[in-house]
């Protein structure tokens, strides 16, 4: 399968006249904002070393148009890409679209691993991306591997995922996958588990469930735009995520 082809589904589905209201490139967080009301959200990630593709005003271009960043190799405009992607999809009025709701939802109120912690009980797990207080809370309960870029004690490095995604029930991977490209090959190695998109950088849109994705959990910023471009211009990302509420879809069929 063509891996550019997930990108190519999510950009093609942005109609042509939202326009990029405003963008800030944060330290950890990027966001894109919209004229009508959509704020998306990425992790940045520090690699510049390929060039720019877009010399452009980011602010007032076409959102689909600064959606195409995400195809960049620079990481740090992809992560703009993959902002913008989520600005749309992500916007209120759209995710009550994408699939269901998951039962155990309960108002925005915790994460996936709170979500799922009774599914993944005896199971094999693997989550891609070292997610704060996991060995505390999924540790005890089943058998997890975890797997990071930059590995901390314990963990596998993410190459690790061509050996071991094909043995597990549960894999979570966290949405900043979007913006490396490593999400087409890691949902191509996890045809045989339930998959769960988590994470701000998590597009909420349908089209995921169609390359495999079973449950999508991302953050629908809520808050002013302005206020979150300087909480992330500050560093106080707890309190961006305070700024939002978790949203938790699943497809709507087997």
């Amino acid at each position: 399968m063509n891996p550019w082809q997930l990108y190519d589904e999510l950009i093609n589905g942005i109609p042509e006249n939202p326009r990029v209201k405003s963008c800030t490139s944060g330290h950890v967080w990027t966001t894109v904002t919209t004229d009508e009301g959509g704020i998306g959200m990425a992790m940045t990630i520090p690699v510049s070393s390929m060039p720019r593709t877009y010399s452009g005003s980011i602010a007032g271009s076409s959102l689909k148009r600064i959606a195409q960043l995400s195809t960049s190799w620079n990481y740090v405009e992809a992560a703009i890409g993959v902002a913008a992607i989520g600005a749309y999809y992500n916007h209120p009025s759209r995710v009550r679209f994408c699939g269901v709701e998951h039962p155990g939802s309960s108002n925005g109120q915790g994460d996936a691993f709170d979500l799922y912690l009774e599914d993944v009980m005896g199971k094999k797990v693997a989550v891609v991306g070292h997610f704060p207080g996991l060995e505390k809370r999924f540790g005890p309960v089943c058998d997890m591997t975890i797997l990071e870029r930059d590995p901390q004690w314990g963990d596998l490095p993410d190459s690790a995922c061509e050996f071991v995604l094909d043995e597990q029930d549960f894999i979570f991977v966290t949405g900043s996958t979007l913006v490396n490209k490593t999400l087409p090959r890691l949902l191509a190695l996890s045809r045989r588990a339930t998959v769960i998109l988590v994470g701000p950088s998590t597009v909420m849109s349908a089209v995921l469930f169609d390359y495999g994705v079973y449950g999508l959990s991302g953050l629908i910023l809520e808050e002013a735009a302005d206020k979150c471009a300087r909480l992330i211009r500050e560093g106080q990302s707890k309190v961006l995520f305070e700024a939002g509420v978790m949203v938790d879809r699943i497809r709507s069929s087997p």
